[in-house]
């Protein structure tokens, strides 16, 4: 069987998304399997971590393999080896490589040399994992169809894998984003094209107040992304986008709040609402263990 990588949303299909989606489920029941019994993952780390190491090195454990968590700099990935070279001897040793850093390219060059299944676990233009979690939790509160989640803020990675992971799950998504924090336009058109293809929309929207109108879920993160030079031009431009009691009023009245953490309370959530009952934030954090074990499981386990 081919190598099976999950760099971005779009390499797995719709029924192959909506079958992780449903095996997400059915590990947070019962956590506990082997199906990587016997089994090695190693966790790259070029980033600070919480939920994405945690998550990922618990679900290893409870899926019944081993998480070997690794910093770059222990790697000495760009330094004294390449990072094909660096994919070429882990392929040897372990049976899956996470990784987490900052260039897309970096992800894409691992997973080119790898002779293993290569998981992004983020990098700046993509947060995969993250989105899979993110529409698992939507559809535990919203099983049904028809339903709309609005994106407040920056277009970052966070908005691009989840505009994705939405036409793949057929809800419809809008980014409520002023002009100058738009997703890079191939970015755009890629995401216009598989909602297309889906039969969701998607779209942007600059007044906040109208893109929260209708929706079943509001979701936002932090403005100024891990790496980035503040900005307070940027930041004045973001602050009628915050995720407020204001703009959740417009929502549907059972509408989620959602953020991917970690958030900068005040900034562009405030405590009201990200502690408010129509939070959902760390059903999120919890959901990256069941919806990762549940990708992990598909990827490694026997398609």
């Amino acid at each position: 069987m081919a190598v099976k990588h999950f760099l971005t949303v779009p390499d797995l299909s719709k029924d192959e998304f909506e079958h992780v989606l449903q095996q997400a489920a059915a590990w947070k029941r019962q956590p506990y399997g082997g199906v990587l019994a016997g089994k090695t993952v190693a966790l790259v780390f070029g980033k600070p971590s919480t939920r994405t190491r945690v998550s990922f090195s618990v679900g290893v454990y409870q899926l019944g393999g081993l998480p070997l968590t690794l910093s770059e700099q222990e790697l000495q990935i760009r330094t004294s080896e390449s990072i094909e070279d660096t994919a070429r001897v882990l392929s040897r040793y372990v049976n899956a490589i996470v990784i987490r850093t900052f260039a897309k390219k970096d992800v894409e060059d691992l997973a080119a040399a790898a002779s293993v299944p290569v998981i992004n676990a983020l990098t700046d233009e993509d947060h995969p994992c993250q989105a899979l979690t993110d529409i698992f939790t939507f559809r535990e509160h919203f099983p049904d169809t028809g339903r709309k989640i609005t994106y407040l803020g920056d277009g970052n990675n966070v908005a691009a894998s989840l505009s994705e992971a939405a036409a793949l799950a057929g809800i419809d998504i809008c980014l409520a984003v002023p002009e100058g924090c738009d997703l890079p336009k191939v970015k755009m058109d890629s995401i216009a094209m598989l909602s297309e293809s889906c039969g969701t929309k998607f779209w942007v929207e600059r007044d906040p107040e109208a893109a929260a109108a209708g929706a079943s879920a509001l979701y936002t993160d932090v403005w100024i992304s891990m790496g980035q030079t503040d900005d307070s031009a940027k930041v004045e431009r973001l602050l009628p986008f915050r995720l407020d009691g204001r703009l959740l009023a417009r929502a549907l009245p059972e509408a989620l709040v959602m953020h991917c953490l970690p958030a900068h309370r005040g900034e562009e959530i405030t405590d009201e609402v990200m502690d408010g009952p129509q939070s959902v934030v760390f059903d999120q954090a919890e959901n990256r263990l069941h919806a990762q074990k549940a990708l992990m499981a598909y990827i490694l386990g026997g398609r």
